[in-house]
């Protein structure tokens, strides 16, 4: 399985424009745009996965760059979403004056 980052995509990009160019590479199992969760605009990014990896890389190459509604792709295999500290401490136990 081969999950695929695109970035610089146009808000207008759609789940079928995005399958449709990769699609001409290989299957393509699943399109996901990403999208602001409080207003639903989309985020100018997303992940295609491709059961064959062949095809992934294969894709990778050929679309890195390329123009999709007049901007140019960054397209390169996803990294692993990194795990976010529970950060914050929130002022527990600093001395307060």
């Amino acid at each position: 399985m081969k999950n695929i980052f695109v970035g610089n995509l146009s808000f207008g990009a759609t789940e079928q424009s995005v399958r449709t160019l990769f699609e001409a590479h290989g299957t393509v199992d699943r399109v996901n745009i990403v999208t602001d969760r409080d207003s639903g605009q989309p985020r100018g990014f997303g992940f295609v996965e491709m059961s064959n990896d062949n095809e992934g890389n294969k894709a990778i190459t050929a679309l890195n760059g390329k123009e999709l509604d007049g901007r140019a792709l960054n397209v390169n295999e996803a990294r692993p979403k990194a795990e976010r500290s529970g950060g914050g401490g929130g002022g527990y136990g600093q001395k307060r004056w």
